[in-house]
């Protein structure tokens, strides 16, 4: 049995679920979400919890089951209290700037890479005190937060010598040791 799939949703206040038929459409002081599910999943709505049920033990079902009930959480927990993704840049001369809603990136290009986020509900934020060494990603669907933040560490990713590149915050680079010399 899936222990994920089993476990119901609590709605925090200020949320709102409406689902019709296999769409489910959940609303808070953050945004709004909306996502179709399988058809064989059942959503049930009890007042201010949800519930994900499966017609079956097969094991397209139970992979189904859990995975409903996580987006599902998603979305809820989206649009009450969001997603933030934190990137660190390492190396001289690399460096982020917020150019209006924007991203221009430094990374030891002939030119600065410039990315714009996909949608409304996502946003890009480079702290002054940091020197443009962090970027933190915001958003209410994780993932076009977790998309975005692999787009941007893709342009230069650290690498195992000296460590230079684009890292998530809580990611460790195993370093390698360089070159010996010649006895």
């Amino acid at each position: 049995m899936s222990r994920i799939g089993k476990k119901p949703i609590e709605l925090p206040a200020k949320v709102e679920v409406n689902i019709k038929g296999q769409e489910v459409t959940v609303k808070g002081p953050k945004g709004q979400l909306t996502r179709t599910f399988h058809p064989d999943m059942t959503i049930k709505l009890d007042e201010k919890t949800l519930t994900v049920e499966r017609p079956s033990d097969l094991r397209h079902h139970r992979a189904l089951h859990g995975l409903s009930r996580a987006l599902l959480n998603n979305m809820v927990v989206g649009v009450s209290t969001g997603f933030r993704k934190t990137l660190e840049i390492e190396g001289v001369g690399y460096q982020a700037d917020l150019q209006g809603k924007n991203i221009s990136l430094k990374v030891g290009l002939s030119h600065p890479v410039i990315i714009e986020p996909p949608d409304t509900d996502t946003s890009f934020e480079v702290p002054k005190d940091s020197r443009g060494r962090v970027i933190h990603i915001d958003g209410i669907n994780n993932e076009v937060v977790g998309q975005i933040a692999s787009e941007i560490r893709a342009w230069r990713p650290p690498e195992p010598y000296l460590g230079k590149g684009i890292r998530y915050s809580d990611e460790r680079v195993r370093r390698k040791a360089g070159k010996t010399g010649k006895k």
